[in-house]
């Protein structure tokens, strides 16, 4: 399993909270920036999410920014504010403001799919392409409920004492199409993590359905969409194209929620492809 390379930095908001990033330069002739933002669940992180990807968009010329969104990895964890769309949205933008960013491209799943739509509809000018694997916000909130994932994600709140090792397993698990992904290693990972996260960004979460929005964005937009997935329903793939008029999509037989580690060089391939063949209108 690769280890970060790159030095922690942590950067303070205006609100006195901090967010902990990794600056992944590129190889050569730099490209353009790309943002990586993770998804949601226990142990969740930005380097946990995106490991096997990262090196390949380096080599391709791609300056790579991955940071670990409000309460999980080390980034700040506040017990006293609501989880909502727009607080991780400003915390994407405290980020690009930090680093003087413009024009980024955004590689975000499930909630990191959901905060990159967000920042999109919001600063449409900071954006120039999308990247996304399952995205959040694209069903009412009743639907996502009814996932076999996020079910079993209720009924063992994370910080309860039944939130065993053994439960995070059958979580992880559930991510993924081919059960062998979910090693020991890995388990041990967002197992380790997990002892820093606390259960209020979850229960707090909240995510509007922004499937409606999806046609204001003249964004180019690639979406990865598993048939198999068991956390955000595989029929947003539908909304999505339906949606905008440059959005491109994979969906992928045998394969769960986790697009970019399941099939990790169909992955980090098709992206490039997308990024050197698509421009914003």
């Amino acid at each position: 399993m690769p280890s970060n390379p790159a030095k922690p930095q942590f950067l303070e908001t205006s609100q006195g909270l901090s967010i902990h990033y990794t600056d992944h330069h590129a190889t050569g002739s730099e490209q353009g920036t790309l943002v990586f933002i993770h998804g949601s669940g226990p142990g969740a992180s930005g380097w946990s999410n995106f490991k096997h990807n990262i090196a390949a968009f380096q080599t391709a010329g791609y300056r790579c920014v991955v940071y670990d969104q409000w309460g999980y990895g080390q980034t700040d964890k506040p017990t006293d504010i609501d989880h909502t769309l727009e607080f991780f949205v400003d915390g994407l933008v405290a980020l690009l403001d930090a680093l003087g960013l413009h024009g980024v491209t955004l590689v975000g799943n499930s909630l990191g799919g959901a905060v990159a739509l967000g920042l999109a509809l919001k600063h449409p000018e900071r954006v120039q392409k999308l990247i996304l694997m399952a995205p959040g916000g694209i069903e009412s909130r009743e639907d996502y409920f009814a996932m076999e994932g996020i079910q079993t994600m209720v009924k063992h709140p994370m910080g309860s004492p039944e939130f065993t090792r053994d439960i995070l397993a059958k979580l992880l698990t559930l991510l993924v199409y081919d059960a062998d992904i979910v090693d020991e290693e890995l388990i041990d990972e967002r197992w380790t993590t997990l002892q820093t996260q606390n259960s209020h960004v979850l229960a707090t979460m909240a995510i509007p359905d922004l499937s409606g929005q999806v046609s204001q964005l003249n964004h180019p937009i690639l979406v990865f969409w598993g048939t198999e997935d068991k956390f955000c329903p595989a029929s947003g793939v539908w909304k999505m194209l339906k949606g905008g008029g440059q959005v491109q999509a994979e969906l992928l037989n045998h394969c769960g929620h986790w697009v970019m580690t399941e099939y990790p060089e169909l992955f980090n391939t098709r992206s490039l492809e997308f990024l050197a063949t698509t421009t914003r209108y």
